[in-house]
């Protein structure tokens, strides 16, 4: 193994990769990055320019002095919905299941940096479909109030006993990539004891419901 399989965890709880390419040497899937709030970012910060530019263009003409130098945070807030929106554009991750050399090739990059990590077949044990828990955003901010919550993930456990995150999501797209991953690997595809539970219980639910 070269890299350090920790710098493909995710916060979120989904994510939600696509079959890109797939042919008889292999499978190639590409997340394509956070689109939706990248947008809203960058929808807001377009029109807060209809505010920012008139306040930009009196700071200019009067200097500080005026009353538009009290409105500086309007064109700063521009900067930094700009700056977001396109550092959620920039992230992209790859997974390469090359069966002609029998390597794993992850990859994760944005404007600033990249990272990769290389796994042979034979390091897997096995494809494990479970549950991961995820925090919520306070609990990246270091509130003591956020709470995690269960969400299904698409892990391979390693025979070092290191995991490598492959995917999160809906339980069965997951189920379905990891029956086809599985198959490419030659490795047993395991499903966690909570994960059965769960969906049991929300089918419990669900039959409850509707009667």
């Amino acid at each position: 193994m070269e890299g350090n399989p920790a710098e493909f965890e995710a916060i979120g709880n989904r994510l939600g990769f696509q079959i890109d390419a797939e042919d008889k040497e292999g499978i190639r899937l590409v997340w394509r990055g956070a689109r939706f709030p990248a947008l809203l970012c960058l929808g807001i910060a377009i029109a807060l320019l209809f505010i920012s530019l008139p306040i930009l263009e009196a700071i200019r003409q009067r200097g500080l002095q005026g009353p538009a130098a009290s409105l500086w945070y309007f064109p700063l807030m521009n900067l930094i919905l700009l700056g977001i929106s396109f550092f959620l554009l920039s992230l992209k991750r790859t997974i390469l299941f090359d069966h002609k050399q029998r390597l794993v090739v992850l990859r994760k990059r944005h404007i600033f940096r990249s990272h990769r990590l290389d796994l042979l077949y034979d390091e897997v044990a096995v494809v494990r479909l479970g549950i991961d828990q995820v925090y919520g955003g306070f609990a990246v901010a270091g509130s003591s109030a956020a709470q995690s919550y269960p969400v299904p993930s698409l892990r391979l456990i390693l025979k070092n006993g290191e995991t490598v995150l492959l995917d999160r999501g809906s339980v069965r797209r997951l189920e379905a990539l990891g029956k086809r991953l599985s198959g490419l690997l030659e490795k047993p595809l395991q499903t966690e004891e909570a994960l059965m539970s769960q969906e049991k219980g929300a089918g419990c639910s669900h039959f409850r419901a509707s009667r």
